[in-house]
């Protein structure tokens, strides 16, 4: 108790005793033991109510040893279960978790790992995958105060995650892996990395790029075939040597018919080649039936066709013609989007045409636009006829959200010339672009989308879009930005489909079971996510009959079931909500790859490297009794005496009050008793 502290209480007893005697002696002839016994109860009350104002107190410190962290980190992927032909993990882990040495140094904690870390003291081995950046990172996570030891246990082949070996640890953790696997470096080819498109036209060519990956001393020369859907449809002969160990392969294939094909790349295997389950690989494209023709209506000639044509032809999915307004309705029958530059009178026609065929248009006006004729032709929005031209700068709607904006932005962009009048939209719709003449922001439409009906529709109120093509590229040095908003509104207008309350997310073609995972995302009547459904999904395989139904999960914003455990194969499935008559289906398919078995060798180099950086030791399966004894026995990682302060208060502050109440009433009974004031 600190010496302030004693003097107050002193202090509060000799105040105490002082006020009892000017109360009860001072002047007082009263005599008799009352006096005595009054005076007592009223020095207990007042010393005791000064004790709550000083409130003393005192600090209890206890001591205690904090021993290090030791982390066993054991790959639990299903590499490591042909590793244990020569070493048997458990007996390993079982070695160290058990040794007293080692329990009476540390604080042991086990973890296993494949694509996450989970604290677990049973190991499996049937990972597909192995992330040891994530493991170690996590771990680094967890484990942040005093020294840590890892002991990782694997064979340091990584085919998930970021490159572990240069990842950064914390000071305080050092890395000690434990080499299992057979560490001999056999001759290897193999196929690499194999890059392809997710979709493909029908009736085009699309590039596969392979790599082939040699690992020998002596020449060797080996054929890579190509097959779709069993079909060979390219063939290459490939030489290797020490030198010359990898070649990129790219090859041009033709899409002949719709739907998910698989491909296959595989190279001849090598005389007495350990490992043949990496000379092939699998991957798929869908192939689809869709080319998009868009026709520009124009009667004057403007830089705006343009730079229209090259922004949309930059998708080779598209392709561009522009036709005269007075031109016969079979020109333009062909045409999937309709582009309708600066109408007149001369567009009376198209526009006869469009209100019976229903097809998507996206009108733009300017200085040539005759706004009369414009006001009377179509019901999608009027404009005030004010015979008056302005500048008029854009303003992006951040919240516009029909369809995806990408990186586009209007960043120091020129603006566009229209006409001065307000402008009403008659249908609903949603404002990309809104309008700002000479500093001032108006609430008027300069690039609208019209969302009512089946009718696809957009509008923009201005000419000289040119100019914003040509800015996207001075300020990215590529017009990318620009032709994917163009992309997009092409997309949009191009599809008749409206919005679906129900919306999946799922990848067609998985590369293996465990990144299979299915999405749904469903709305009520007013489009607000609706996170109280039940949504449930029924999958069958194509090949067998394999049948079953399982609820989706709600995670967040949408619903998610997880089918890591489904074999490779071709399914399909159906999305249901309970209790609406809404149901969306789909297809997919799941390859019979396993990264874990394209290598059979240890990684021991890049062990050696992760345990040279975080101040570690390498060892190998025989080595446990040297790993045991370094550990137990090293410096770094004694345990720190630490102490810990609790501060507690002198007397209970319910024992004063309850010792104040007592003598009060103690008091004021003994005055009334005895008749006293």
């Amino acid at each position: 108790m600190d010496f302030s502290t004693v003097l107050l209480i002193i202090l509060a007893a000799i105040t105490a005793l002082t006020v009892v005697f000017y109360q009860y002696f001072y002047k007082n002839s009263r005599k008799g033991s009352l006096k005595i016994v009054l005076a007592a109860l009223r020095f207990i009350t007042l010393f005791c109510a000064l004790l709550l104002l000083i409130n003393p107190k005192f600090i209890n410190r206890d001591y205690f040893l904090e021993k290090a962290n030791l982390i066993v980190l054991v790959d639990d992927s299903s590499s490591m279960e042909d590793a244990q032909a020569e070493t048997s993990i458990s007996q390993l882990v079982n070695q160290l978790t058990t040794n007293e040495d080692l329990s009476e140094r540390f604080s042991m904690h086990q973890y296993a790992f494949g694509t996450n870390l989970q604290a677990t003291d049973s190991l499996h081995f049937n990972q597909r995958n192995t992330d040891i950046s994530n493991a170690l990172s996590t771990t680094d996570e967890i484990f942040v105060n005093g020294t840590n030891a890892v002991i990782l246990i694997s064979d340091g082949n990584q085919t998930l995650g970021r490159d572990y070996e240069y990842i950064n640890l914390g000071a305080n953790l050092s890395v000690n892996p434990v080499v299992v696997g057979d560490t001999t470096a056999y001759e290897d080819i193999s196929v690499g990395l194999v890059n392809i498109n997710t979709y493909a036209f029908l009736r085009n060519q699309f590039p596969v790029e392979t790599t082939i990956l040699y690992r020998g001393s002596r020449p060797v020369s080996k054929t890579v075939s190509i097959s779709l859907d069993g079909t060979r449809v390219h063939q290459q002969r490939l030489n290797f040597d020490a030198s010359k160990n990898s070649q990129t392969l790219n090859t041009l294939i033709e899409a002949k018919s719709v739907g998910v094909k698989t491909l296959k790349i595989e190279i001849e295997g090598l005389d007495n080649e350990k490992n043949r389950a990496n000379n092939s690989k699998e991957t798929a494209i869908e192939v689809i039936d869709e080319k998009t023709n868009v026709t520009i209506v124009s009667d004057i000639l403007h830089p705006d066709i343009g730079a229209l044509k090259k922004s949309i032809e930059s998708n080779e999915q598209r392709s561009v013609s522009v036709i005269k307004p007075n031109t016969s309705a079979n020109s333009l029958e062909d045409a999937d989007i309709l582009i309708l530059y600066q109408p007149t009178r001369n567009f009376r026609g198209v526009y006869d045409y469009v209100a019976n065929s229903g097809k998507s248009i996206f009108t733009i006006t300017g200085s040539k636009t005759d706004w009369n004729f414009l006001n009377r032709t179509q019901q999608s929005f009027v404009k005030e006829n004010i015979n008056q031209s302005e500048d008029i700068l854009p303003i992006l709607n951040n919240a516009f959200g029909t369809f995806g904006l990408g990186n586009f932005n209007v960043d120091n962009f020129p603006p566009l010339k229209g006409n001065l009048g307000n402008i009403d939209l008659l249908k609903n719709g949603e404002t990309l672009l809104y309008q700002q003449i000479k500093g001032v922001e108006l609430d008027q439409p300069l690039f609208a989308i019209i969302t009512e009906g089946k009718q696809r529709e957009a509008a923009l109120f201005g000419e000289n879009m040119w100019r914003w093509r040509a800015q996207t590229y001075r300020n990215t040095e590529s017009f990318s930005n620009f032709d994917e908003l163009m992309g997009n509104l092409m997309v949009y207008l191009g599809s008749s489909d409206q919005r679906s309350r129900l919306e999946l997310d799922f990848e067609l073609v998985y590369d293996n079971a465990s990144m299979a995972l299915i999405r749904a995302t469903y709305f009520d009547e007013s489009y607000q996510f609706d996170s109280g459904s039940t949504i449930s999904i029924a999958i069958q395989s194509n090949n067998s009959s394999f049948n079953r139904e399982s609820p989706m999960l709600l995670k967040g914003n949408f619903y998610e079931v997880d089918l890591s455990d489904l074999e490779a194969g071709e399914y399909q499935f159906t999305v249901t909500v309970e209790g609406d008559n809404l149901k969306r289906s789909g297809s997919f398919k799941i390859l019979d790859f396993n990264p874990e078995k394209q290598l059979i060798s240890s990684n021991y180099s890049k062990l050696q490297r992760l345990a040279d950086k975080t101040n570690g030791e390498m060892y190998y399966p025989n080595q446990m009794d040297s790993l045991i004894s370094n550990l137990s026995t090293s410096q770094r990682y004694l345990p720190v005496q630490k102490s810990r302060q609790n501060v507690v208060s002198l007397i209970d502050f319910r024992i004063l009050l309850g010792l104040i109440v007592l003598t009060l009433a103690a008091e004021w009974f003994i005055r009334k008793y005895n008749g006293l004031i």
